[in-house]
């Protein structure tokens, strides 16, 4: 494995198990960093963790469910009893729906928020109060999107339900990254355009929608998992270390225009 900013620390991945998560835990990973792949889904974190170790790196993977405290506690106490008092938690576990507003039901409702902001607060505080305890400086970096600053539609439909909690998730940033200053915990966020991920459906299959994200975009592509993790493992790292409290926007120019 490579050395670098992170060579030697101990990350928790949420959402590791495919798509921008696993991009995230091989970046670290590569770097030298001990990985924890969180994830519901068991099959595809355990996978990852098989294609770290078989480069030589050092993972585990804790089945969880980041909208269940239990399991937010279970996923830290994992690190610990596995590697240690984690130094990195990356809250990248999400969903995302299409239905109409007028349609929306609450249960739908509850679960995009349950996962997408309260489990980062949940995934957050168990970390949190971890690193306290061990009286250990660390950083956090949450996931957020484009669509934590505008709505962007699918016809006449957007993700109302999506939308209100990946715009939490800039709010929660700040005010952890306020409260955790003083015990030497950075929080930051990286806000993704669109990715080439399963996550964002079969994109290629569409020439319109293509057309449509070309012409947003000034860098003429689709983002990929490794320009995420970039920006993840820069803002993770002590490269960073005055950086407290931020989104950084990783999209190739969709919100400029």
């Amino acid at each position: 494995m490579g050395r670098g900013p992170v060579q030697g620390k101990i990350a928790v991945v949420t959402g590791a198990g495919s798509g921008i998560g696993r991009g995230i835990a091989r970046r670290l990973a590569a770097e030298g960093a001990a990985v924890v792949v969180a994830d519901v889904n068991e099959a595809g974190g355990r996978e990852t963790v098989g294609q770290l170790t078989a480069d030589g790196a050092t993972a585990s993977f804790v089945r969880t469910d980041v909208a269940s405290a239990a399991d937010a506690q279970a996923m830290i106490a994992h690190t610990v009893d596995a590697f240690g008092t984690p130094d990195y938690l990356v809250n990248n576990a999400g969903v995302v729906g299409m239905t109409p507003f007028l349609e929306l039901t609450e249960e739908e409702w509850d679960r995009v928020i349950d996962i997408d902001l309260k489990g980062q607060f949940l995934c957050a505080q168990a970390f949190a109060r971890a690193l306290v305890a061990a009286g250990q400086p660390g950083a956090i970096v949450n996931i957020g999107t484009v669509e934590s600053y505008v709505v962007t539609a699918s016809g006449e439909n957007c993700q109302v339900h999506y939308n209100a909690a990946k715009g939490g998730v800039i709010m929660l940033t700040k005010a952890v990254a306020f409260e955790l200053g003083r015990h030497g915990i950075r929080v930051n966020g990286v806000c993704p355009g669109t990715v080439d991920t399963r996550f964002a459906g079969n994109l290629h299959e569409s020439p319109a929608v293509m057309d449509y994200l070309m012409r947003r975009s000034i860098i003429k592509r689709l983002g990929q998992p490794a320009d995420i993790a970039a920006a993840v493992r820069f803002l993770l790292s002590d490269d960073a270390e005055f950086i407290t409290g931020t989104m950084l926007t990783v999209d190739g120019g969709w919100l400029v225009q």
